[in-house]
């Protein structure tokens, strides 16, 4: 038997466009087919957690594939499943209660059917907290696996060894699920994960799941997990010793709270580069990235606190504004970037190549020209202690 606890206030933070689908889905479905409906995973979790629900996943129990289809069509809902009865009406996914069967390789290798009960239901989920169920018309969460107990605690444990294992993307999304929410990963997980291979994994699923933590408020979690559940051995063949952890998991801890939030999926590999010697490149091939990443993580690394002046600021912005580099976390470049009127603008120097092309330069030599004068331009404003 499930945990019961009574929750009337769940949709109090729900925009009201939103509850009223909900609303309309489960009494049509109730009313005209005797189905009973569910809020399932995240939601219920982000709910519990106090946090704005972006989307909202509703399971229906109690009906048949065919009826479930016939109730769909009746109420306008979109199919988007290819495997399974999965329909979308407006920004709400209604679904049947599934199990899986492992019965291939990769995330395609999985027969799916139709689930008895609610038990059976959740059992398929990664960690308990994303197994709670919420009853629409009672008004009570569900919990069959001590959910409750782990979001309280603040941990993330497996529902189900053999369910977990049959998939590993599982294992990084351990990962970021940690770096999101600041949670550890209780033990016994731990040592599951870290049993688990990830060679059938596609590039795009690992990206996916890499990009959830980049983006994510606790990234000293996403680093330490990517290292404790072998995520960083297994894909880049890299063991991350206890100096460069601590030593990195310190300068994420300090930053993480000034990123600049267009560039926040960029900051973590930039600053781990650093210290675990990472190749940009290698990690945009082993990781799936986008070639943004290599771009953005290619930008030179911060120096040491004593290397850092008024000439590296100048030369980091002649393209862009400081803003734009992801150096930018560290104080005092801040600071010497907003006294040289460069976080926002970048550096302009009185020679262009315009000018040494009317003096007759051209070529190799019109480029070695320009870096020359650039260069005393530089020195000039520094002897100047501008």
């Amino acid at each position: 038997m499930p945990t019961i606890t009574s929750f009337p206030h769940f949709f109090a933070k729900t925009p009201i466009q939103t509850v009223q689908q909900i609303q309309k889905i489960t009494e049509y479905l109730k009313d005209h087919y005797h189905g009973k409906c569910y809020v399932v995973g995240g939601a219920v979790r982000d709910r519990l957690l106090g946090r704005e629900c972006q989307d909202y996943d509703i399971e229906c129990f109690g009906v048949s594939p065919q009826i479930f289809e016939k109730a769909m069509h009746e109420l306008g809902a979109q199919g988007v499943g290819k495997s399974f009865f999965v329909y979308k009406l407006g920004g709400v996914d209604i679904s049947l209660p599934r199990s899986e069967k492992k019965i291939g390789v990769g995330h395609r290798g999985f027969e799916v059917m139709l689930a008895s009960d609610e038990k059976e239901a959740s059992r398929r989920r990664d960690f308990t907290i994303n197994a709670l169920m919420y009853d629409i018309e009672n008004k009570q969460i569900l919990d069959f696996w001590n959910g409750l107990k782990h979001l309280d605690q603040k941990i993330l444990a497996v529902v189900d060894e053999k369910t977990f294992s049959d998939d590993s993307l599982r294992v990084l999304r351990a990962m970021q699920f940690a770096s999101r929410l600041g949670f550890k990963v209780e033990k016994k997980s731990c040592r599951l994960c870290q049993n688990i291979s990830l060679h059938d994994l596609s590039k795009e699923r690992v990206f996916l799941e890499f990009e959830k933590m980049f983006k994510s408020p606790f990234l000293h979690y996403g680093l330490y997990y990517f290292s404790a559940l072998g995520i960083a051995e297994k894909l880049l063949n890299i063991k991350i010793d206890r100096k460069d952890f601590f030593t990195l998991s310190r300068e994420l801890t300090r930053a993480e709270d000034v990123f600049v939030e267009e560039l926040r999926p960029y900051y973590f590999l930039f600053i781990a580069k650093k210290y675990l010697r990472l190749s940009p490149e290698i990690l945009v091939e082993k990781l799936g990235l986008p070639k943004i990443y290599l771009k953005k993580v290619g930008q030179p690394s911060l120096p040491s606190q004593e290397q850092i002046d008024n000439r590296l600021i100048l030369h980091l912005a002649l393209k862009e504004g400081i803003i734009c580099y992801l150096g930018n976390y560290d104080p005092k470049v801040v600071s010497f970037a907003k006294k040289l009127g460069v976080w926002d603008t970048p550096f302009k120097p009185n020679v262009t190549a315009n000018v040494l092309m009317a003096e007759g330069f051209s070529g190799k030599a019109l480029g070695e020209e320009l870096g020359k004068r650039i260069e005393k331009e530089i020195d000039s404003l520094v002897q100047k202690g501008v």
